[in-house]
C-alpha cells in the first residue's frame, strides 16, 4: 500500500487511521453501551428512576448518596448498565496513545529521536495522568 501524500507525512497518515479506526469504535460501544444501560438489559447501580433525586447533588454528595466509586473504582462495576458507559468513553480518552505507540516504529526507522522522545514522554505523561497515581 502507497502511503505516499503531499500533504502529510507517514505518521501523520498512520496517526490519523488509527485515530479514525479508533474514534469509530469507541463510538460504536458507546451507542451500544448505552443501549443497554437504556434497555435495562444489565441492572444499573443507579436506577434511571431515580436520577433526577440525585441531579441538583454536588460530584461529592452524589458520590456519598449513591456509593459510585471514584477514580478506577468504576471498573470493577462494569457489570453495572450505568457504569458500562465508562468503559467506552475510557477507551476514547486512550485512543491517542495508541495512536502515539503506532507511530513510533516510524520515528526510530528514521532514527527521528527528538521525535521518538517526545513520542515516548507523551505517552508517559497520558498513563500516568489516567493512573491516578498523582
Amino acid at each position: 500500500m502507497d502511503t505516499s501524500n503531499k500533504y502529510a507525512s507517514p505518521e501523520e497518515i498512520r496517526y490519523a487511521r488509527i485515530l479514525d479506526i479508533g474514534v469509530r469504535a469507541g463510538l460504536v460501544a458507546l451507542i451500544l453501551s448505552f443501549a443497554i444501560y437504556v434497555s435495562g438489559i444489565l441492572p444499573p447501580l443507579v436506577p434511571l428512576e431515580l436520577l433526577p433525586t440525585y441531579w441538583g447533588l454536588s460530584a461529592k454528595e452524589f458520590v456519598k448518596a449513591t456509593h459510585m466509586p471514584t477514580g478506577w473504582g468504576w471498573v470493577s462495576l462494569v457489570g453495572k448498565g450505568d457504569i458500562l458507559n465508562l468503559a467506552p468513553i475510557a477507551f476514547l480518552a486512550g485512543v491517542s496513545v495508541i495512536c502515539s505507540f503506532a507511530v513510533l516504529p516510524i520515528f526510530a526507522r528514521r532514527r527521528e529521536l527528538a521525535l521518538l522522545a517526545i513520542a515516548v514522554l507523551q505517552i508517559a505523561v497520558l498513563v500516568l495522568a489516567a493512573s491516578n497515581i498523582l
